[in-house]
C-alpha cells in the first residue's frame, strides 16, 4: 500500500515532457541505489502499489503521477521504460510504464498504480506476488523517443492489447522502432477515438481499457535472503546466528560461473510472515536482506 516519501530527482513540470531519465544515486533510510541503463531485466518479488495519497503529486520523472493511468516506480530502472508485471497467484498479467522512483519499502520491488493494481487483482490485498520482466526493444524506442523529446505518457496502453488499436501500435515480434510510435500523447488519444476503442473520461482526458493478459498460474514460495557469500564457512556462521528465527538453510547458486552460497530463511506462509522475518533479519544487521519469491 503506498507510504508517501519524497522522490528523489524530481523535476519540474516544465521539463517533464520527452525526458529520459536515469538519474545519480541516491541514499534513502540509510540504503543507497544506483540507477542504471538497462535492457536485461526480469526479477521476482513483492510489488505492492500507490494510489490516491500521491495523485496528481510530481513523480521523479518530473510527470503528474495519475492513479488511472499504467505506470510504476521502480528504485533503479532508467525513465521511461516498459516493464511487464504478472501476479504469480492469479496469473494476470500488464505491461507498465516506468515513471518514479520507489517502493522504499524494504521486501518491495516496483510499486504499481491503482490502475494497474485493479488490473492484476491486488488493490484489495495491497501486495502481491510479481515477476518483472523488462520489455527490452519496446524500452529502446520509448527511450529514443524521450530522448528526441517526444512525450511517452500514455504509449503503455498501445503495447496493452485493446484488440482495436491501429495495427501500427502494436509491438511486432522483433519490437517496434521509435518512429512506429505515437510521439505524444495527443496522437494516443487520436488515435483511440478514430479507432473507437473502448475507453473512459476522466476530467477531460481519454482513457482507453486495456485487456489483461491472462498467463498460468505460477507455484511460487517466498524466502528472506540474508546475505550471499563466496565462502561457504562465513555463509554457515551467519545461518547460525540466524537460527533463532526460523528456518534457515545455505544453498548454492551458479552466479556467471561462480558458485556463490546464499542464506535464506523460509519458505515463508505469506507476505506479512516474510515482513515480520526480514524486519528480525535486518535487525541483527544483515541491510542488504531482501524477500525473494521463487
Amino acid at each position: 500500500m503506498y507510504k508517501k516519501f519524497n522522490r528523489p530527482d524530481v523535476q519540474t513540470a516544465s521539463q517533464s515532457k520527452g525526458t529520459f531519465k536515469v538519474g545519480k544515486p541516491y541514499q534513502i533510510k540509510g540504503t543507497t541505489y544506483y540507477p542504471e541503463e538497462t535492457y536485461d531485466y526480469v526479477e521476482t518479488g513483492i510489488a505492492s502499489w500507490y494510489g490516491p495519497g500521491f495523485h496528481a503529486n510530481k513523480t521523479a520523472s518530473g510527470e503528474r503521477y495519475d492513479q488511472d493511468e499504467l505506470t510504476a516506480a521502480h528504485r533503479t530502472l532508467q525513465m521511461p521504460s516498459l516493464v511487464r508485471v504478472t501476479n504469480l497467484d492469479t496469473g494476470r498479467s500488464v505491461i507498465v510504464r516506468v515513471n518514479d522512483r520507489g517502493p522504499f519499502a524494504k521486501g518491495r520491488i516496483i510499486d504499481v498504480s491503482a490502475k494497474a493494481a485493479e488490473l492484476l487483482g491486488m488493490v484489495k490485498t495491497g501486495t502481491a506476488r510479481v515477476k518483472i520482466e523488462l520489455l527490452a526493444n519496446e524500452s529502446r524506442a520509448l527511450a529514443n523517443a524521450a530522448r528526441n523529446g517526444h512525450s511517452t505518457k500514455g504509449v503503455e496502453v498501445a503495447f496493452n492489447k485493446t484488440g482495436q488499436l491501429p495495427s501500427g501500435y502494436y509491438v511486432a515480434p522483433t519490437g517496434p522502432v521509435a518512429s512506429d510510435m505515437p510521439s505524444t500523447e495527443a496522437d494516443i488519444v487520436q488515435a483511440a477515438q478514430v479507432e473507437n476503442v473502448k475507453g473512459h473520461y476522466n476530467q477531460g482526458r481519454f482513457y482507453p481499457d486495456p485487456v489483461v493478459e491472462q498467463v498460468a498460474v505460477t507455484k511460487s514460495q517466498i524466502f528472506v535472503q540474508a546475505g550471499t557469500f563466496g565462502d561457504v564457512d562465513n555463509a554457515r556462521r551467519l545461518a547460525l546466528k540466524l537460527g533463532g528465527i526460523g528456518n534457515v538453510s545455505v544453498e548454492p547458486a551458479d552466479y556467471s560461473g561462480r558458485i556463490l552460497y546464499r542464506v535464506r530463511l523460509g519458505p515463508l506462509e505469506n507476505t506479512r510472515k516474510a515482513d515480520n522475518v526480514l524486519s528480525q533479519v535486518l535487525a541483527n544487521g544483515q541491510s542488504d536482506a531482501r524477500i525473494i519469491v521463487q
